[in-house]
């Protein structure tokens, strides 16, 4: 029992004891739970006021800009008004002085009206009183200060006339000079018939063959008349295309070399000169645009190019002549800074037409037009060479400069040579056309046709009329000769008076 009684105390001396901590925790919970809220609504507190003293700020702040952004706009205000008000008054200006303008325009032309009707008046007056009109008198001052400033005009004219030329001529002899110095070529002459010399004459009639079946077939393939008569050790080759000449005169030498002379030999050898033939044409193209630094032309026209080796005019080799006017051309481009590759390609090219002119119709200038158009050359090559015989207008620089180039090479001395009639025709020629005109004592051409003098009869003649005679000879030689380079006209006026003392 007392043990039963004393558990029993000792659980209800428990539980009271547990109640009361459980009391003593509940109490100090909720104090917890009051600090907490009470701490949280402090910091709401803080959040709030902060919040409150920002968004006063931001409210400040805004109405201060807001303030600033009215007096901004009030003070563009201002300044647009005062600007109205200029404009208004400048258009006010402007419209009194529209008006004032208009009054002075109509005063101008009341006085205008009234000047000219003065100016009518006074020229009735003077007509009245001179019984000239307007042009006669015109044409009477005129012709008064003609006569009296004639001389002196003349005088003048002849001044500046001269002072031109030494200027241009002393220029372009500073280009020739350098175009040729920079470019000099030793030139030979070349024949236009060929001729194959043999070890004698018994070897006539092998070649001549059996009822002439030799012969025969060398003219059949070669197209070249030969000729055999009795000039010692030699045959002569005829044919207007130096290329078949060659043809021939190689297989021929080739035949005699050999010795054996029959058709079927004939044959052989001459195909064998048309292959070295064509071979030796390539080598000459190709030689002539390598050493004229000129690229990119077609392989047919370069061996176009090539066949001018055997092509000769007035003695002068057609290949060498065109490949000298190149260099002569490249150099003028260069002092005149004109297109250096155009000049030395139109200089290279202006005879290709040479190459095949036996062959086609038509001059050698327009066949060289037509061949240049055909293997794609520039249209600005083809104008710098169509102009270099005068055919064409000149329609670039590049085409006076290989015209002037052309005329250098063939009228140079030693370049070309001429046969004795056609060298005294021209000189005729040149003695006739000046002597045509009135008032002309005496003709001489001298300095080898390049040069004619005038001698004219004082009396006739005078200074004035002296300087225009002298241009007019020198137009007619120009209109109705042909002549390479350029033929100087000196006209001279000779006055002689003699007196005897006695």
């Amino acid at each position: 029992m007392v043990g039963a009684i004393a558990g029993l105390v000792g659980l209800g001396l428990g539980y009271l004891v547990r109640q009361i901590l459980a009391e003593r925790q509940g109490h100090t919970i909720e104090a917890k739970l009051n600090k907490l809220i009470s701490d949280a609504k402090e910091s709401a507190q803080k959040v709030v006021s902060k919040a409150q003293r920002d968004a006063q700020k931001i409210l400040d702040e805004a109405r201060g800009n807001e303030k600033e952004r009215t007096e901004l706009v009030l003070q563009q205000e201002k300044r647009l008004l005062k600007k109205e008000e200029d404009l208004e008054t400048k258009e006010t200006h402007i419209s009194s002085r529209e008006v004032e303008l208009a009054e002075r325009g109509k005063e101008l032309s009341q006085l205008r009206e009234n000047l000219e009707e003065l100016t009518s008046q006074r020229v009735k007056e003077l007509e009245k009183v001179s019984s000239l009109t307007v042009d006669m008198a015109k044409e009477e001052l005129l012709r008064e200060i003609e006569d009296s400033y004639r001389n002196e005009l003349s005088e003048r004219m002849m001044k500046l006339e001269q002072f031109g030329k030494d200027e241009l001529d002393r220029k372009g002899r500073e280009l020739v000079t350098l175009a040729l110095q920079r470019y000099a070529s030793a030139q030979t002459q070349e024949v236009t018939t060929s001729t194959v010399d043999l070890p004698n004459d018994e070897i006539k009639g092998r070649i001549i063959g059996k009822e002439g079946r030799n012969v025969r077939t060398l003219e059949r393939l070669t197209g070249v008349d030969f000729i055999i008569d009795d000039t010692p050790e030699s045959i002569v080759l005829s044919c207007f295309d130096p290329v078949r000449r060659h043809i021939a005169k190689v297989a021929t030498e080739k035949l005699v070399q050999d010795g054996r002379i029959q058709p079927a030999r004939i044959e052989e050898a001459v195909l064998k000169a048309k292959e070295e033939i064509n071979e030796k044409i390539k080598e000459a193209g190709e030689a002539a645009v390598y050493d004229a630094g000129i690229v990119g032309l077609d392989p047919k026209l370069v061996w176009l190019l090539g066949r001018l080796r055997f092509r000769t005019s007035y003695g002068q080799n057609v290949l060498l002549h065109s490949l000298e006017v190149a260099h002569i051309a490249g150099a003028l481009a260069a002092e005149l800074g004109a297109d250096i590759a155009v000049a030395k390609k139109g200089g290279l090219l202006h005879d290709i037409g040479k190459a095949v002119d036996h062959e086609v119709e038509g001059s050698h200038v327009d066949i060289g037009i037509k061949l240049l158009g055909k293997y794609g050359i520039a249209q600005a090559v083809v104008d710098a060479m169509k102009s270099h015989h005068e055919e064409y207008p000149y329609e670039t620089l590049e085409s006076r400069i290989v015209q002037a180039a052309d005329a250098i090479s063939a009228s140079r001395p030693g370049a070309r040579r001429d046969t004795v009639e056609n060298y005294l025709h021209r000189l005729a020629e040149l003695e006739n056309v000046a002597s045509g005109f009135p008032g002309i004592e005496k003709v001489y051409a001298i300095q080898a046709g390049r040069e004619v003098r005038v001698f004219v009869a004082p009396e006739e003649i005078d200074d004035n009329a002296a300087k225009q005679l002298a241009r007019d000879i020198a137009n007619k030689i120009q209109a109705e000769l042909k002549y390479p380079g350029e033929i100087k006209v000196t006209l001279i006026r000779e006055t002689r008076i003699t007196d005897y003392a006695r």
